[in-house]
């Protein structure tokens, strides 16, 4: 019986030491600095916001692209307001005509147009103003056009800015009815827009009728961007207005 009194108390002093051991390794892993951050709902290594983020458009960037503009035929012609005009009309004339240009750029090419808004650091200046312009009237080709053909976007800015100005006084001509001739004209459209007559346009710039479906758009697409596509010979304004009426019509 006291042997076995005695095997028992061995034991036990055998199994206090290894508790006591186990403990001690315990509290040096805990000492350890931890590698790995577990959350406490997924029990998965907690993500880690990213920060190599790389703007598609940067500072030094608009700067040098203002600075080779200025440098061009004709910039003395260009005018701050104009350029300003230019951009809110060409927003307007979009297929999104509710959205900014930030807005816009950003829905043909996810995060272009805040990284170019960040860039140009809201500093108000005919380079930059240039430079947005040439955003709204080329949208993702802008950069491109601004690197290898600066003498053509000036141009082209130039055109627009006085066929701004020819319209608008065609405009203001066309306006002066009697308010009956109005309510007439008025009734008549309500008549004949039954539809949505900017998804109209939308599909008329893709070659399509009012009752294309989802394939016959996408197929019209495809072909179209690769007709007007400015590597191939094509017109900037008309891959532009492609992809745009695109991005409408599946919005």
């Amino acid at each position: 019986m006291t042997s076995n009194v005695a095997a028992l108390l061995a034991e036990n002093d055998s199994l206090r030491r290894e508790v006591q051991q186990l403990r001690r390794q315990l509290e040096r892993l805990r000492a350890q600095p931890d590698q790995r951050r577990w959350t406490s709902s997924s029990r998965q290594p907690a993500e880690q916001p990213s920060t190599d983020h790389t703007p598609k458009v940067t500072k030094a960037q608009v700067n040098s692209w203002g600075e080779l503009l200025s440098q061009q035929k004709n910039w003395t012609s260009l005018r701050l307001q104009g350029l300003d005009d230019l951009i809110d009309r060409l927003n307007r004339q979009s297929f999104h005509p509710e959205l900014n240009l930030q807005q816009r750029l950003d829905r043909l090419s996810a995060g272009l147009g805040a990284d170019l808004f960040v860039a140009v650091a809201n500093a108000r200046s005919k380079k930059r103003s240039a430079v947005l312009a040439a955003f709204a009237l080329y949208g993702v080709r802008a950069s491109e056009w601004l690197e290898e053909e600066p003498r053509r976007v000036v141009a082209d800015l130039l055109q627009r800015m006085r066929q701004g100005q020819t319209d608008g006084q065609s405009h203001g001509r066309t306006n002066r009815r009697t308010r009956s001739d109005r309510r007439t004209t008025d009734r008549e459209d309500g008549q004949q827009h039954t539809t949505n007559p900017t998804r109209l346009a939308a599909l008329e710039v893709l070659g399509l009728l009012g009752h294309a479906s989802s394939e016959e758009i996408k197929q019209a697409h495809r072909r179209l961007v690769k007709l007007h596509h400015p590597d191939m010979g094509g017109s900037a304004e008309a891959f532009r207005r492609v992809n745009e009426a695109y991005q409408y019509l599946v919005s």
